[in-house]
């Protein structure tokens, strides 16, 4: 998809039909004026007495033009020219987000802890209109907020987790992941987004296939790092352990990773039309206005042409 004079073409590729029929109406009009194949269906010395007594007219080749102009417009209409529907917000059961905040002990304890809840309410915020669901892990995950739109309410609950909250110790970005599949699916959605923030501990190849099994469902895995307590008083220089595998994570999952520092980049693909999101597929006419139709009605004119006699 990609976009030109204020319109998003659905599917540019068919601009090359634009492009083949600008050529056929090229030739057309360089081979108007002869009589065509007729020089070959009549014998020459019959087709000169016809033409000796007028019988025979050149033609202008404007049925080949007429042509061309009804496959430039079909082409056209298959481009996919359309806008946003301005009602496409009303659709939130298909373009569901969800937080994942890590209550481990390395995070709860992390000195970023604070800067993690705000890293998760900006998120929240960037979903615009969007339902948003949080769900908080430790050695297990548990949905502490189904999907809403009370921003407010989820303020509250966010900035209300601590490392209490959950009771089982450890990390598993594993159960979290599954949960987070299960409560998509139950919402019915077919797009969106997962904000996963954690310091990287416990990713194995389960998350990993976790995070496939999102991307296969249309939902893109975000990742934002905490530095962990145990690496606040580390030597300088020394390698970050976890950041490595979340981004690997958020790679297989389609989606961007960041820090609580930097977020930008990941609340501006959040913030981002739900058109852009969903893109093309079963669910476009519910977001898109396509103006194609119209473009194809338009095409019967020059084609109702070619059925004229003469010319």
């Amino acid at each position: 998809m990609t976009e030109m004079f204020g319109l998003a073409l659905l599917r540019p590729w068919w601009l090359l039909g634009v492009a083949a029929a600008g050529l056929v109406a090229f030739a057309a009009v360089r081979q108007a004026g002869g009589v065509g194949d007729w020089r070959r269906a009549v014998d020459p010395h019959l087709l000169d007495a016809l033409a000796r007594r007028g019988a025979v007219v050149a033609g202008r080749g404007r049925g080949a033009i007429v042509a061309a102009v009804a496959a430039a417009l079909i082409a056209l209409a298959l481009i996919g020219p359309a806008v946003e529907r301005s009602e496409a917000t009303s659709f939130r059961n298909l373009d569901t987000m969800i937080i994942a905040l890590d209550l481990s002990r390395s995070v709860a304890e992390s000195p970023q802890f604070r800067d993690a809840r705000l890293a998760a309410l900006t998120a929240a915020e960037a979903a615009g209109t969007r339902q948003v669901a949080v769900i908080a892990f430790a050695g297990d995950a548990y949905l502490v907020s189904p999907p809403t739109n009370d921003r407010k309410g989820l303020e509250t609950t966010l900035f209300a987790l601590d490392g209490q909250t959950v009771p089982d110790p450890g990390s598993s970005p594993t159960r979290a992941l599954a949960l987070i599949r299960r409560t998509l699916k139950d919402a019915g959605a077919v797009g969106g987004d997962v904000v996963m923030i954690t310091d990287g501990g416990g990713i194995d190849e389960g998350a990993q296939n976790e995070a496939r099994g999102l991307k296969d469902d249309g939902q893109a895995l975000h990742v934002i790092f905490v530095t962990p307590k145990t690496a606040t008083n580390a030597p300088p220089g020394r390698a970050m352990t976890g950041r490595p595998e979340l981004e690997a994570l958020a790679s297989i999952g389609g989606g961007l990773s960041g820090d609580v520092d930097h977020t930008e980049a990941i609340s501006e693909r959040l913030s981002s039309g739900a058109a852009q999101r969903l893109g093309p597929g079963a669910y476009s006419s519910l977001v898109w206005h396509d103006f194609g139709r119209w473009l194809l009605a338009l095409a019967l004119a020059p084609a109702l042409l070619l059925f004229r006699r003469g010319g």
